[in-house]
């Protein structure tokens, strides 16, 4: 299948290797040239612009930062919808709010394109094995046109119907979960190393008992090692996923306490210069509010 790729970030450029090595043929685009130099020197075409990436293409994924990015990238003169021809399909992975993401399927719409969002659940690790969790909303067509490509990415995919906003929205969701589950276990690694009890001690309890899922595991692991640098996703993702979160909340008049708490803690660490290290560095505020950074 000739795929475009768009936006090769930690996520996006070994979603795209994984893609590459199972045999499609790939033209790739990042407003960073040289994040696509590994792609190349496996076989993958260079685009100038996304427009280009999209050309002649079956199908176009994009994996993108946010809202702002995504809709010039996609919706720009030199965009995804001006380079698809009819019938094909754009696959945005970008975690977006969920009124960009049917914005862009009705544009997509109108121009006889298809258009579907495949928000992910994982880290670079994940994505380079292919063993993402796919939330997958589009239209029938959609959906069928990209059974292959999106099985290829991930280890399970969630149906989750022809709404588009239903992806992002889960996806938000999903981010806030694993952010507020970050701050609880910061809070208690702090506490208990302030008690005598070092982290490495609590984690092995942790998750030898009833904490032992991949995001306690995996996240808590980092805690304990303290290896933010270099990041999974930096700490300003986490707070643009949160805010997107909270507007969504606020369109829905659902309160959501903890993530403005959530908020201000993510405001706090970019305030203190903390903005290029992994989200998981939630854990430093609550060590610095126990008193444990000034050690």
């Amino acid at each position: 299948m000739q795929i475009g790729f768009v936006g090769l970030g930690p996520m996006g450029e070994p979603m795209a290797m994984r893609l590459l090595e199972a045999g499609h043929s790939l033209r790739v685009y990042n407003r960073t040239t040289s994040r696509a130099d590994t792609l190349a020197q496996k076989g993958a075409a260079r685009a100038t612009t996304p427009r280009e990436a999209a050309a002649d293409s079956e199908v176009v994924f994009s994996m993108l930062a946010n809202d702002s990015v995504v809709e010039p990238m996609a919706l720009g003169p030199e965009g995804i919808a001006n380079g698809l021809r009819d019938g094909t399909v754009h696959v945005s992975c970008s975690t977006i709010s969920p009124t960009l993401s049917r914005k862009l399927e009705s544009v997509h719409r109108d121009r006889g394109q298809l258009y579907a969002a495949a928000t992910v659940l994982g880290r670079p690790p994940a994505a380079k094995a292919g063993e993402l969790f796919i939330m997958l909303a589009g239209s029938d067509a959609a959906r069928a046109r990209i059974a292959e490509p999106i099985g290829q990415l991930g280890s399970r995919v969630f149906e989750l119907g022809s709404d588009p906003g239903r992806s992002n929205l889960v996806k938000l969701a999903l981010n806030f979960m694993i952010f507020s589950t970050l701050e609880q276990m910061g809070e208690m690694f702090a506490l208990c190393d302030k008690g005598g009890v070092a982290p490495a001690e609590l984690y092995e309890i942790m998750t030898g008992s009833f904490f032992n899922a991949p995001v306690h595991k995996n996240y808590g692991r980092i805690m304990v090692e303290q290896s933010y640098d270099p990041p999974g996703a930096a700490v300003p993702l986490a707070l643009k996923d949160t805010m997107l979160l909270l507007g969504a909340a606020d369109e829905l008049a659902v309160p959501t306490p903890i993530a403005s708490l959530l908020r201000e803690r993510f405001l706090a660490m970019i305030a203190n210069g903390q903005d290029k290290l992994d989200f998981a560095a939630i854990a430093k505020r609550a060590r610095t509010d126990a008193g444990l950074e000034r050690r």
